[in-house]
This record gives C-alpha cells, structure tokens and sequence, in this order.
C-alpha cells in the first residue's frame, strides 16, 4: 500500500525551503486504492470477528433419557442420547459422570444416583424409603454431593432437609440447622439453597456447609427458589413467584440488584449459568405435560431463544 502511495507523491526540494508536489492521480490510481483499502478492511474485519460460543448441556426430554446436547463454535448441534433415565442433573466436576434423582415403589420413594455421561455405571446412592431424595450437586473437588430430603412426619407435617455425603453414597448425614431444598454448591465451598418457613414461603440463602452462618438474601411473601450461583461466584439466579407465576430472577451474591429476567405466562423453571457466565439456561411450561421446552436468555434479559424442544429440565456443563 505504502509503495503504490509512493509512486504517486514526489517531494522536491527548493532552495531555503521544502514544496511538496503531487502528481496527478488518475481514476484508475483512486480505483485501485479504494480496492486496496477494501481488501485490507475485510481481512481486519475477518481475523476480529468474533466466533459463536460453544457450549455442551445435559438435559431430559420427555421420553426420561437424557440427552447432551453440544453446540460448535459454527453454531452446529450434536446431540448425544443415553439409555440413562434420571431428573434434575448435575455434571460432575470433571465433567465424566451425572448425579440424578430417580423414582421408586409407585413415585413415592426418591433417590439419589451417579451414573457415567454415557449411562453406564448407574449406581444408587440413597435408599430411604417413602422419602423424596432430589436436587443433588457436587462439591468443587467432586468429592461430596449435597442434596435435598423431603417427607411426611409421624403426624402428616412436610419436614425439609438438606444432607451430605461422599461422592461414593458413603458417611450420609443431615445438615441439620438447615430446612429447604435445591442445595448448591458455591466456588468457596459454602452452600447457596432455598430456606423454606413455616409459613410455606421460600427465601434465597447461602450457609457454610455444616449450617452455621447462615445469610438470607431475599425477603418477600413469594416463594423463591432453585438457586444457581455465576461461575465467578458473584451472581445468583433463581425462580419466583413473586410477580404472579414462576419467573427467572438475577441478583447479586449480597441480594442487592435484583433483576427479572423473563415474562410471559408459562411456568419459568430450574434456572442454570452458562460457563462463561454470560446467559442462563431455563426450562418454561406452559402445559406441564404437552407443552415443555428449554430456553435461553442473556443475564440482562436480552437475547431470548428456544433451544431445546420437548424437554423439561437442563443444565449447562461448566
């Protein structure tokens, strides 16, 4: 470029002082110049353009298999099926194996499994009888799972536990000072859930993992609830009610800022952070049993699109 600028520019010197003389410029000098300046635009444009990101989600369609389905950074779908069955998923750390819940004795016993992300090496973990085990997570370094128990007392009052044990299903115990659900580990190994009350209603809060120090981050008459933290640890995202039907919220980790995300007239559901902690992934229900899809939503709320079809639960793996 610097060259052909060359030929068409001539300095000359004067005595006691310099004239710049310019040659004149032809059409086809400009012509070639303007394709030039062209050419090197697109390649500028080209090398900074930024690529679609990729991504890989866990989910269950309505046929109970889950499924993993991968999106390139061209943007194409690969989509992965399992002989597996399992509800509300959640990828391992290393991201080799799902802990799942699964039912038995005709729906009325839940219980806690791992299995490979291929569906081999299905094992179950939790065994008690006649009580809703669901909404299990891994610890950081994969070597624990939480979860959360739900069931009828002696005398017919709902009791809400969250409890702990090895990845292995081994040393179970109930985090005692704890009653809610949708336990979820946090980057610095504390736990974000939803505390239920007695008054049925559900409140965001964050513990250490033995119960103590316990934090509530929202406070309303509604009830919120299945807590995601950001991958940088300073972000929740949730489901409420609070504005009539279940909608997707947003908050900082102090409870500040919260933010609603959707709004229509379907159920939204089960929110879950990108990797890069740019989007969050949500199940939305119109009909529980016909009308079920997955969808996903930047965290500012823009950006709203149908992914997945005819599914009920997903989760990003991170």
């Amino acid at each position: 470029m610097k060259k052909l600028i060359k030929r068409y520019f001539k300095s000359v010197k004067r005595e006691k002082m310099k004239i710049t003389v310019l040659r004149p410029i032809t059409p086809l000098t400009i012509l070639i110049l303007l394709l030039l300046n062209f050419v090197a635009w697109c390649q500028e444009t080209k090398t900074n353009m930024p690529k679609s990101s990729s991504y890989t989600i866990a989910h269950v369609p309505v046929s109970g298999n889950v499924e993993i389905y991968a999106i390139d950074t061209e943007g194409r779908p690969t989509i992965k099926k399992t002989n597996g069955k399992g509800g509300y998923l959640a990828w391992s750390p290393d991201g080799k194996r799902f802990a799942f819940y699964s039912k038995y004795d005709d729906r009325m016993t839940w219980s806690i499994h791992t299995m490979n992300i291929d569906g081999t090496n299905r094992k179950r973990l939790t065994h008690a009888k006649n009580k809703w085990d669901s909404a299990p997570d891994w610890s950081p370094d994969g070597k624990k799972i939480v979860f959360a128990r739900e069931y009828k007392d002696a005398v017919g009052v709902w009791q809400y536990e969250i409890w702990i044990m090895n990845a292995d299903g081994s040393e179970q115990k109930q985090i005692k000072p704890l009653s809610g659900g949708a336990p979820y580990f946090m980057p610095d190994g504390r736990i974000v859930y939803h505390a239920k009350y007695k008054d049925k209603k559900s409140e965001i809060c964050i513990a250490d993992i033995n119960g103590n120090n316990i934090i509530t981050l929202t406070n309303n008459e509604s009830e919120d609830q299945h807590p995601d933290i950001s991958p940088d640890g300073k972000q929740i995202t949730f489901m409420s009610n609070r504005d009539g039907n279940n909608e997707v919220y947003v908050m900082n980790i102090d409870g500040s800022h919260q933010k609603r995300l959707t709004n229509n007239d379907n159920d939204d559901w089960y929110p879950s952070w990108s990797p890069d902690g740019s989007k969050i992934l949500f199940a939305s229900y119109n009909d529980y049993k016909k009308d079920r899809h997955i969808y996903m939503i930047h965290k500012d709320g823009s950006s709203l699109q149908k992914i997945i079809p005819n599914s009920w639960y997903a989760v990003f793996k991170r």
